[in-house]
């Protein structure tokens, strides 16, 4: 039976609590009318939501007609601790099974049920939104990676089906080595881009704007046909 269009889908922004794990984390969604997906954000070490960096990569996806929401994976309360001890960021199984139950809770609410989702990982974030892609599969359309860390995620790199695509900046000499050897260990359709000029948060003039474009031609190119919640059961 082929699926209804997906034409019911209409613009919306709001403030999201979603339950995961005994938590309840906080997050902002923002669909264009009619948008094929959603790209969740999973935020570097010590950032969160708010960070005006992954903010303005949101609003470049969303001129593209596609949808984001920027969630945090800790609560106020563990934030706190994490400021202390930094542990908690680099806790990357914790984050990937928070980012997997906020994908799973997307499934489910009625905005979102019938669209495709995606990753967009910053910094440790890149760790956790593999490990969450290699746990959901091919349910996960895409999912690229900022100045991430995918050897955090080095025992579930193999399993990732999701196109992935890497960017680094030109000057992150260590994060490119890093990125390097997670590509070469990466199976599923891939792609590595590497920003010349660019230090590892891109704050360079036009560098950040470059991140922006080639992620949304990322996710545009993956969101080609919308999954129904019925293909993904």
């Amino acid at each position: 039976m082929k699926p209804p269009a997906n034409s019911s889908i209409e613009a919306t922004h709001e403030t999201i609590n979603i339950p995961v794990d005994g938590v309840v984390l906080e997050g902002e969604l923002e669909l264009p009318e009619n948008a094929p997906g959603v790209v969740i954000f999973a935020h570097g070490s010590g950032s969160s939501r708010h960070s005006p960096r992954n903010q303005f990569v949101a609003r470049v996806i969303r001129d593209a007609g596609i949808g984001t929401l920027l969630i945090d994976l800790l609560t106020h309360a563990e934030d706190e601790r994490d400021a202390v001890s930094g542990a908690l960021r680099f806790d990357i199984p914790l984050l990937a099974k928070r980012l997997a139950g906020v994908t799973r809770w997307l499934a489910r609410h009625p905005n979102t049920r019938r669209l495709k989702p995606a990753y967009f990982g910053a910094s440790t974030g890149g760790g956790a939104a593999l490990m969450a892609a290699a746990t959901l599969g091919d349910r996960i359309c895409a999912v690229v990676s900022r100045g991430g860390r995918p050897d955090l995620a080095w025992d579930a790199l193999p399993l990732v089906a999701s196109p992935t695509l890497l960017i680094v900046g030109g000057y992150d000499e260590m994060v490119i080595a890093l990125n390097d050897d997670a590509f070469a260990r990466l199976r599923c359709e891939k792609d590595f881009r590497v920003v010349p000029g660019a230090t590892h948060l891109f704050e360079e003039p036009g560098k950040l704007e470059q991140v922006a474009q080639f992620s949304a031609h990322w996710f545009k190119e993956h969101m080609r046909v919308p999954v129904h919640q019925e293909d993904r059961a």
